[in-house]
């Protein structure tokens, strides 16, 4: 039980990285939550930026989990957690750009 917490994380980033794989590989917006909320062009595009910030976004459970391994670290993975969400969304907003 002392790794729980890095398997907990390591498997949300696994899920959240083949949520973007699905989305990516199929470009189907319906796959989005409240995609319908959205005036969307093109359907393809919108779904491969969303999938971009979705993978990048499953870096920072990854990075936390890797943090966690370390024993006694867990509120540094915490920390690490919180800080590095932060980060990958600012950048994955960056890097998709505008889409519309």
């Amino acid at each position: 039980m002392e790794y729980a917490y890095s398997v907990l994380m390591a498997c949300f980033s696994g899920a959240l990285l083949l949520y973007a794989g699905i989305l990516a590989l199929t470009g189907d917006t319906d796959l989005i939550p409240r995609s319908w909320a959205a005036r969307i062009r093109d359907r393809k595009t919108y779904a491969r930026m969303t999938a971009k910030v979705t993978a990048l976004a499953a870096a920072a459970p990854a990075l936390s989990a890797l943090v966690g391994l370390i024993p006694g670290a867990i509120p540094a993975a915490l920390i690490v957690l919180a800080a590095a969400l932060a980060f990958f969304l600012w950048l994955g907003v960056r890097v998709s750009g505008p889409w519309n």
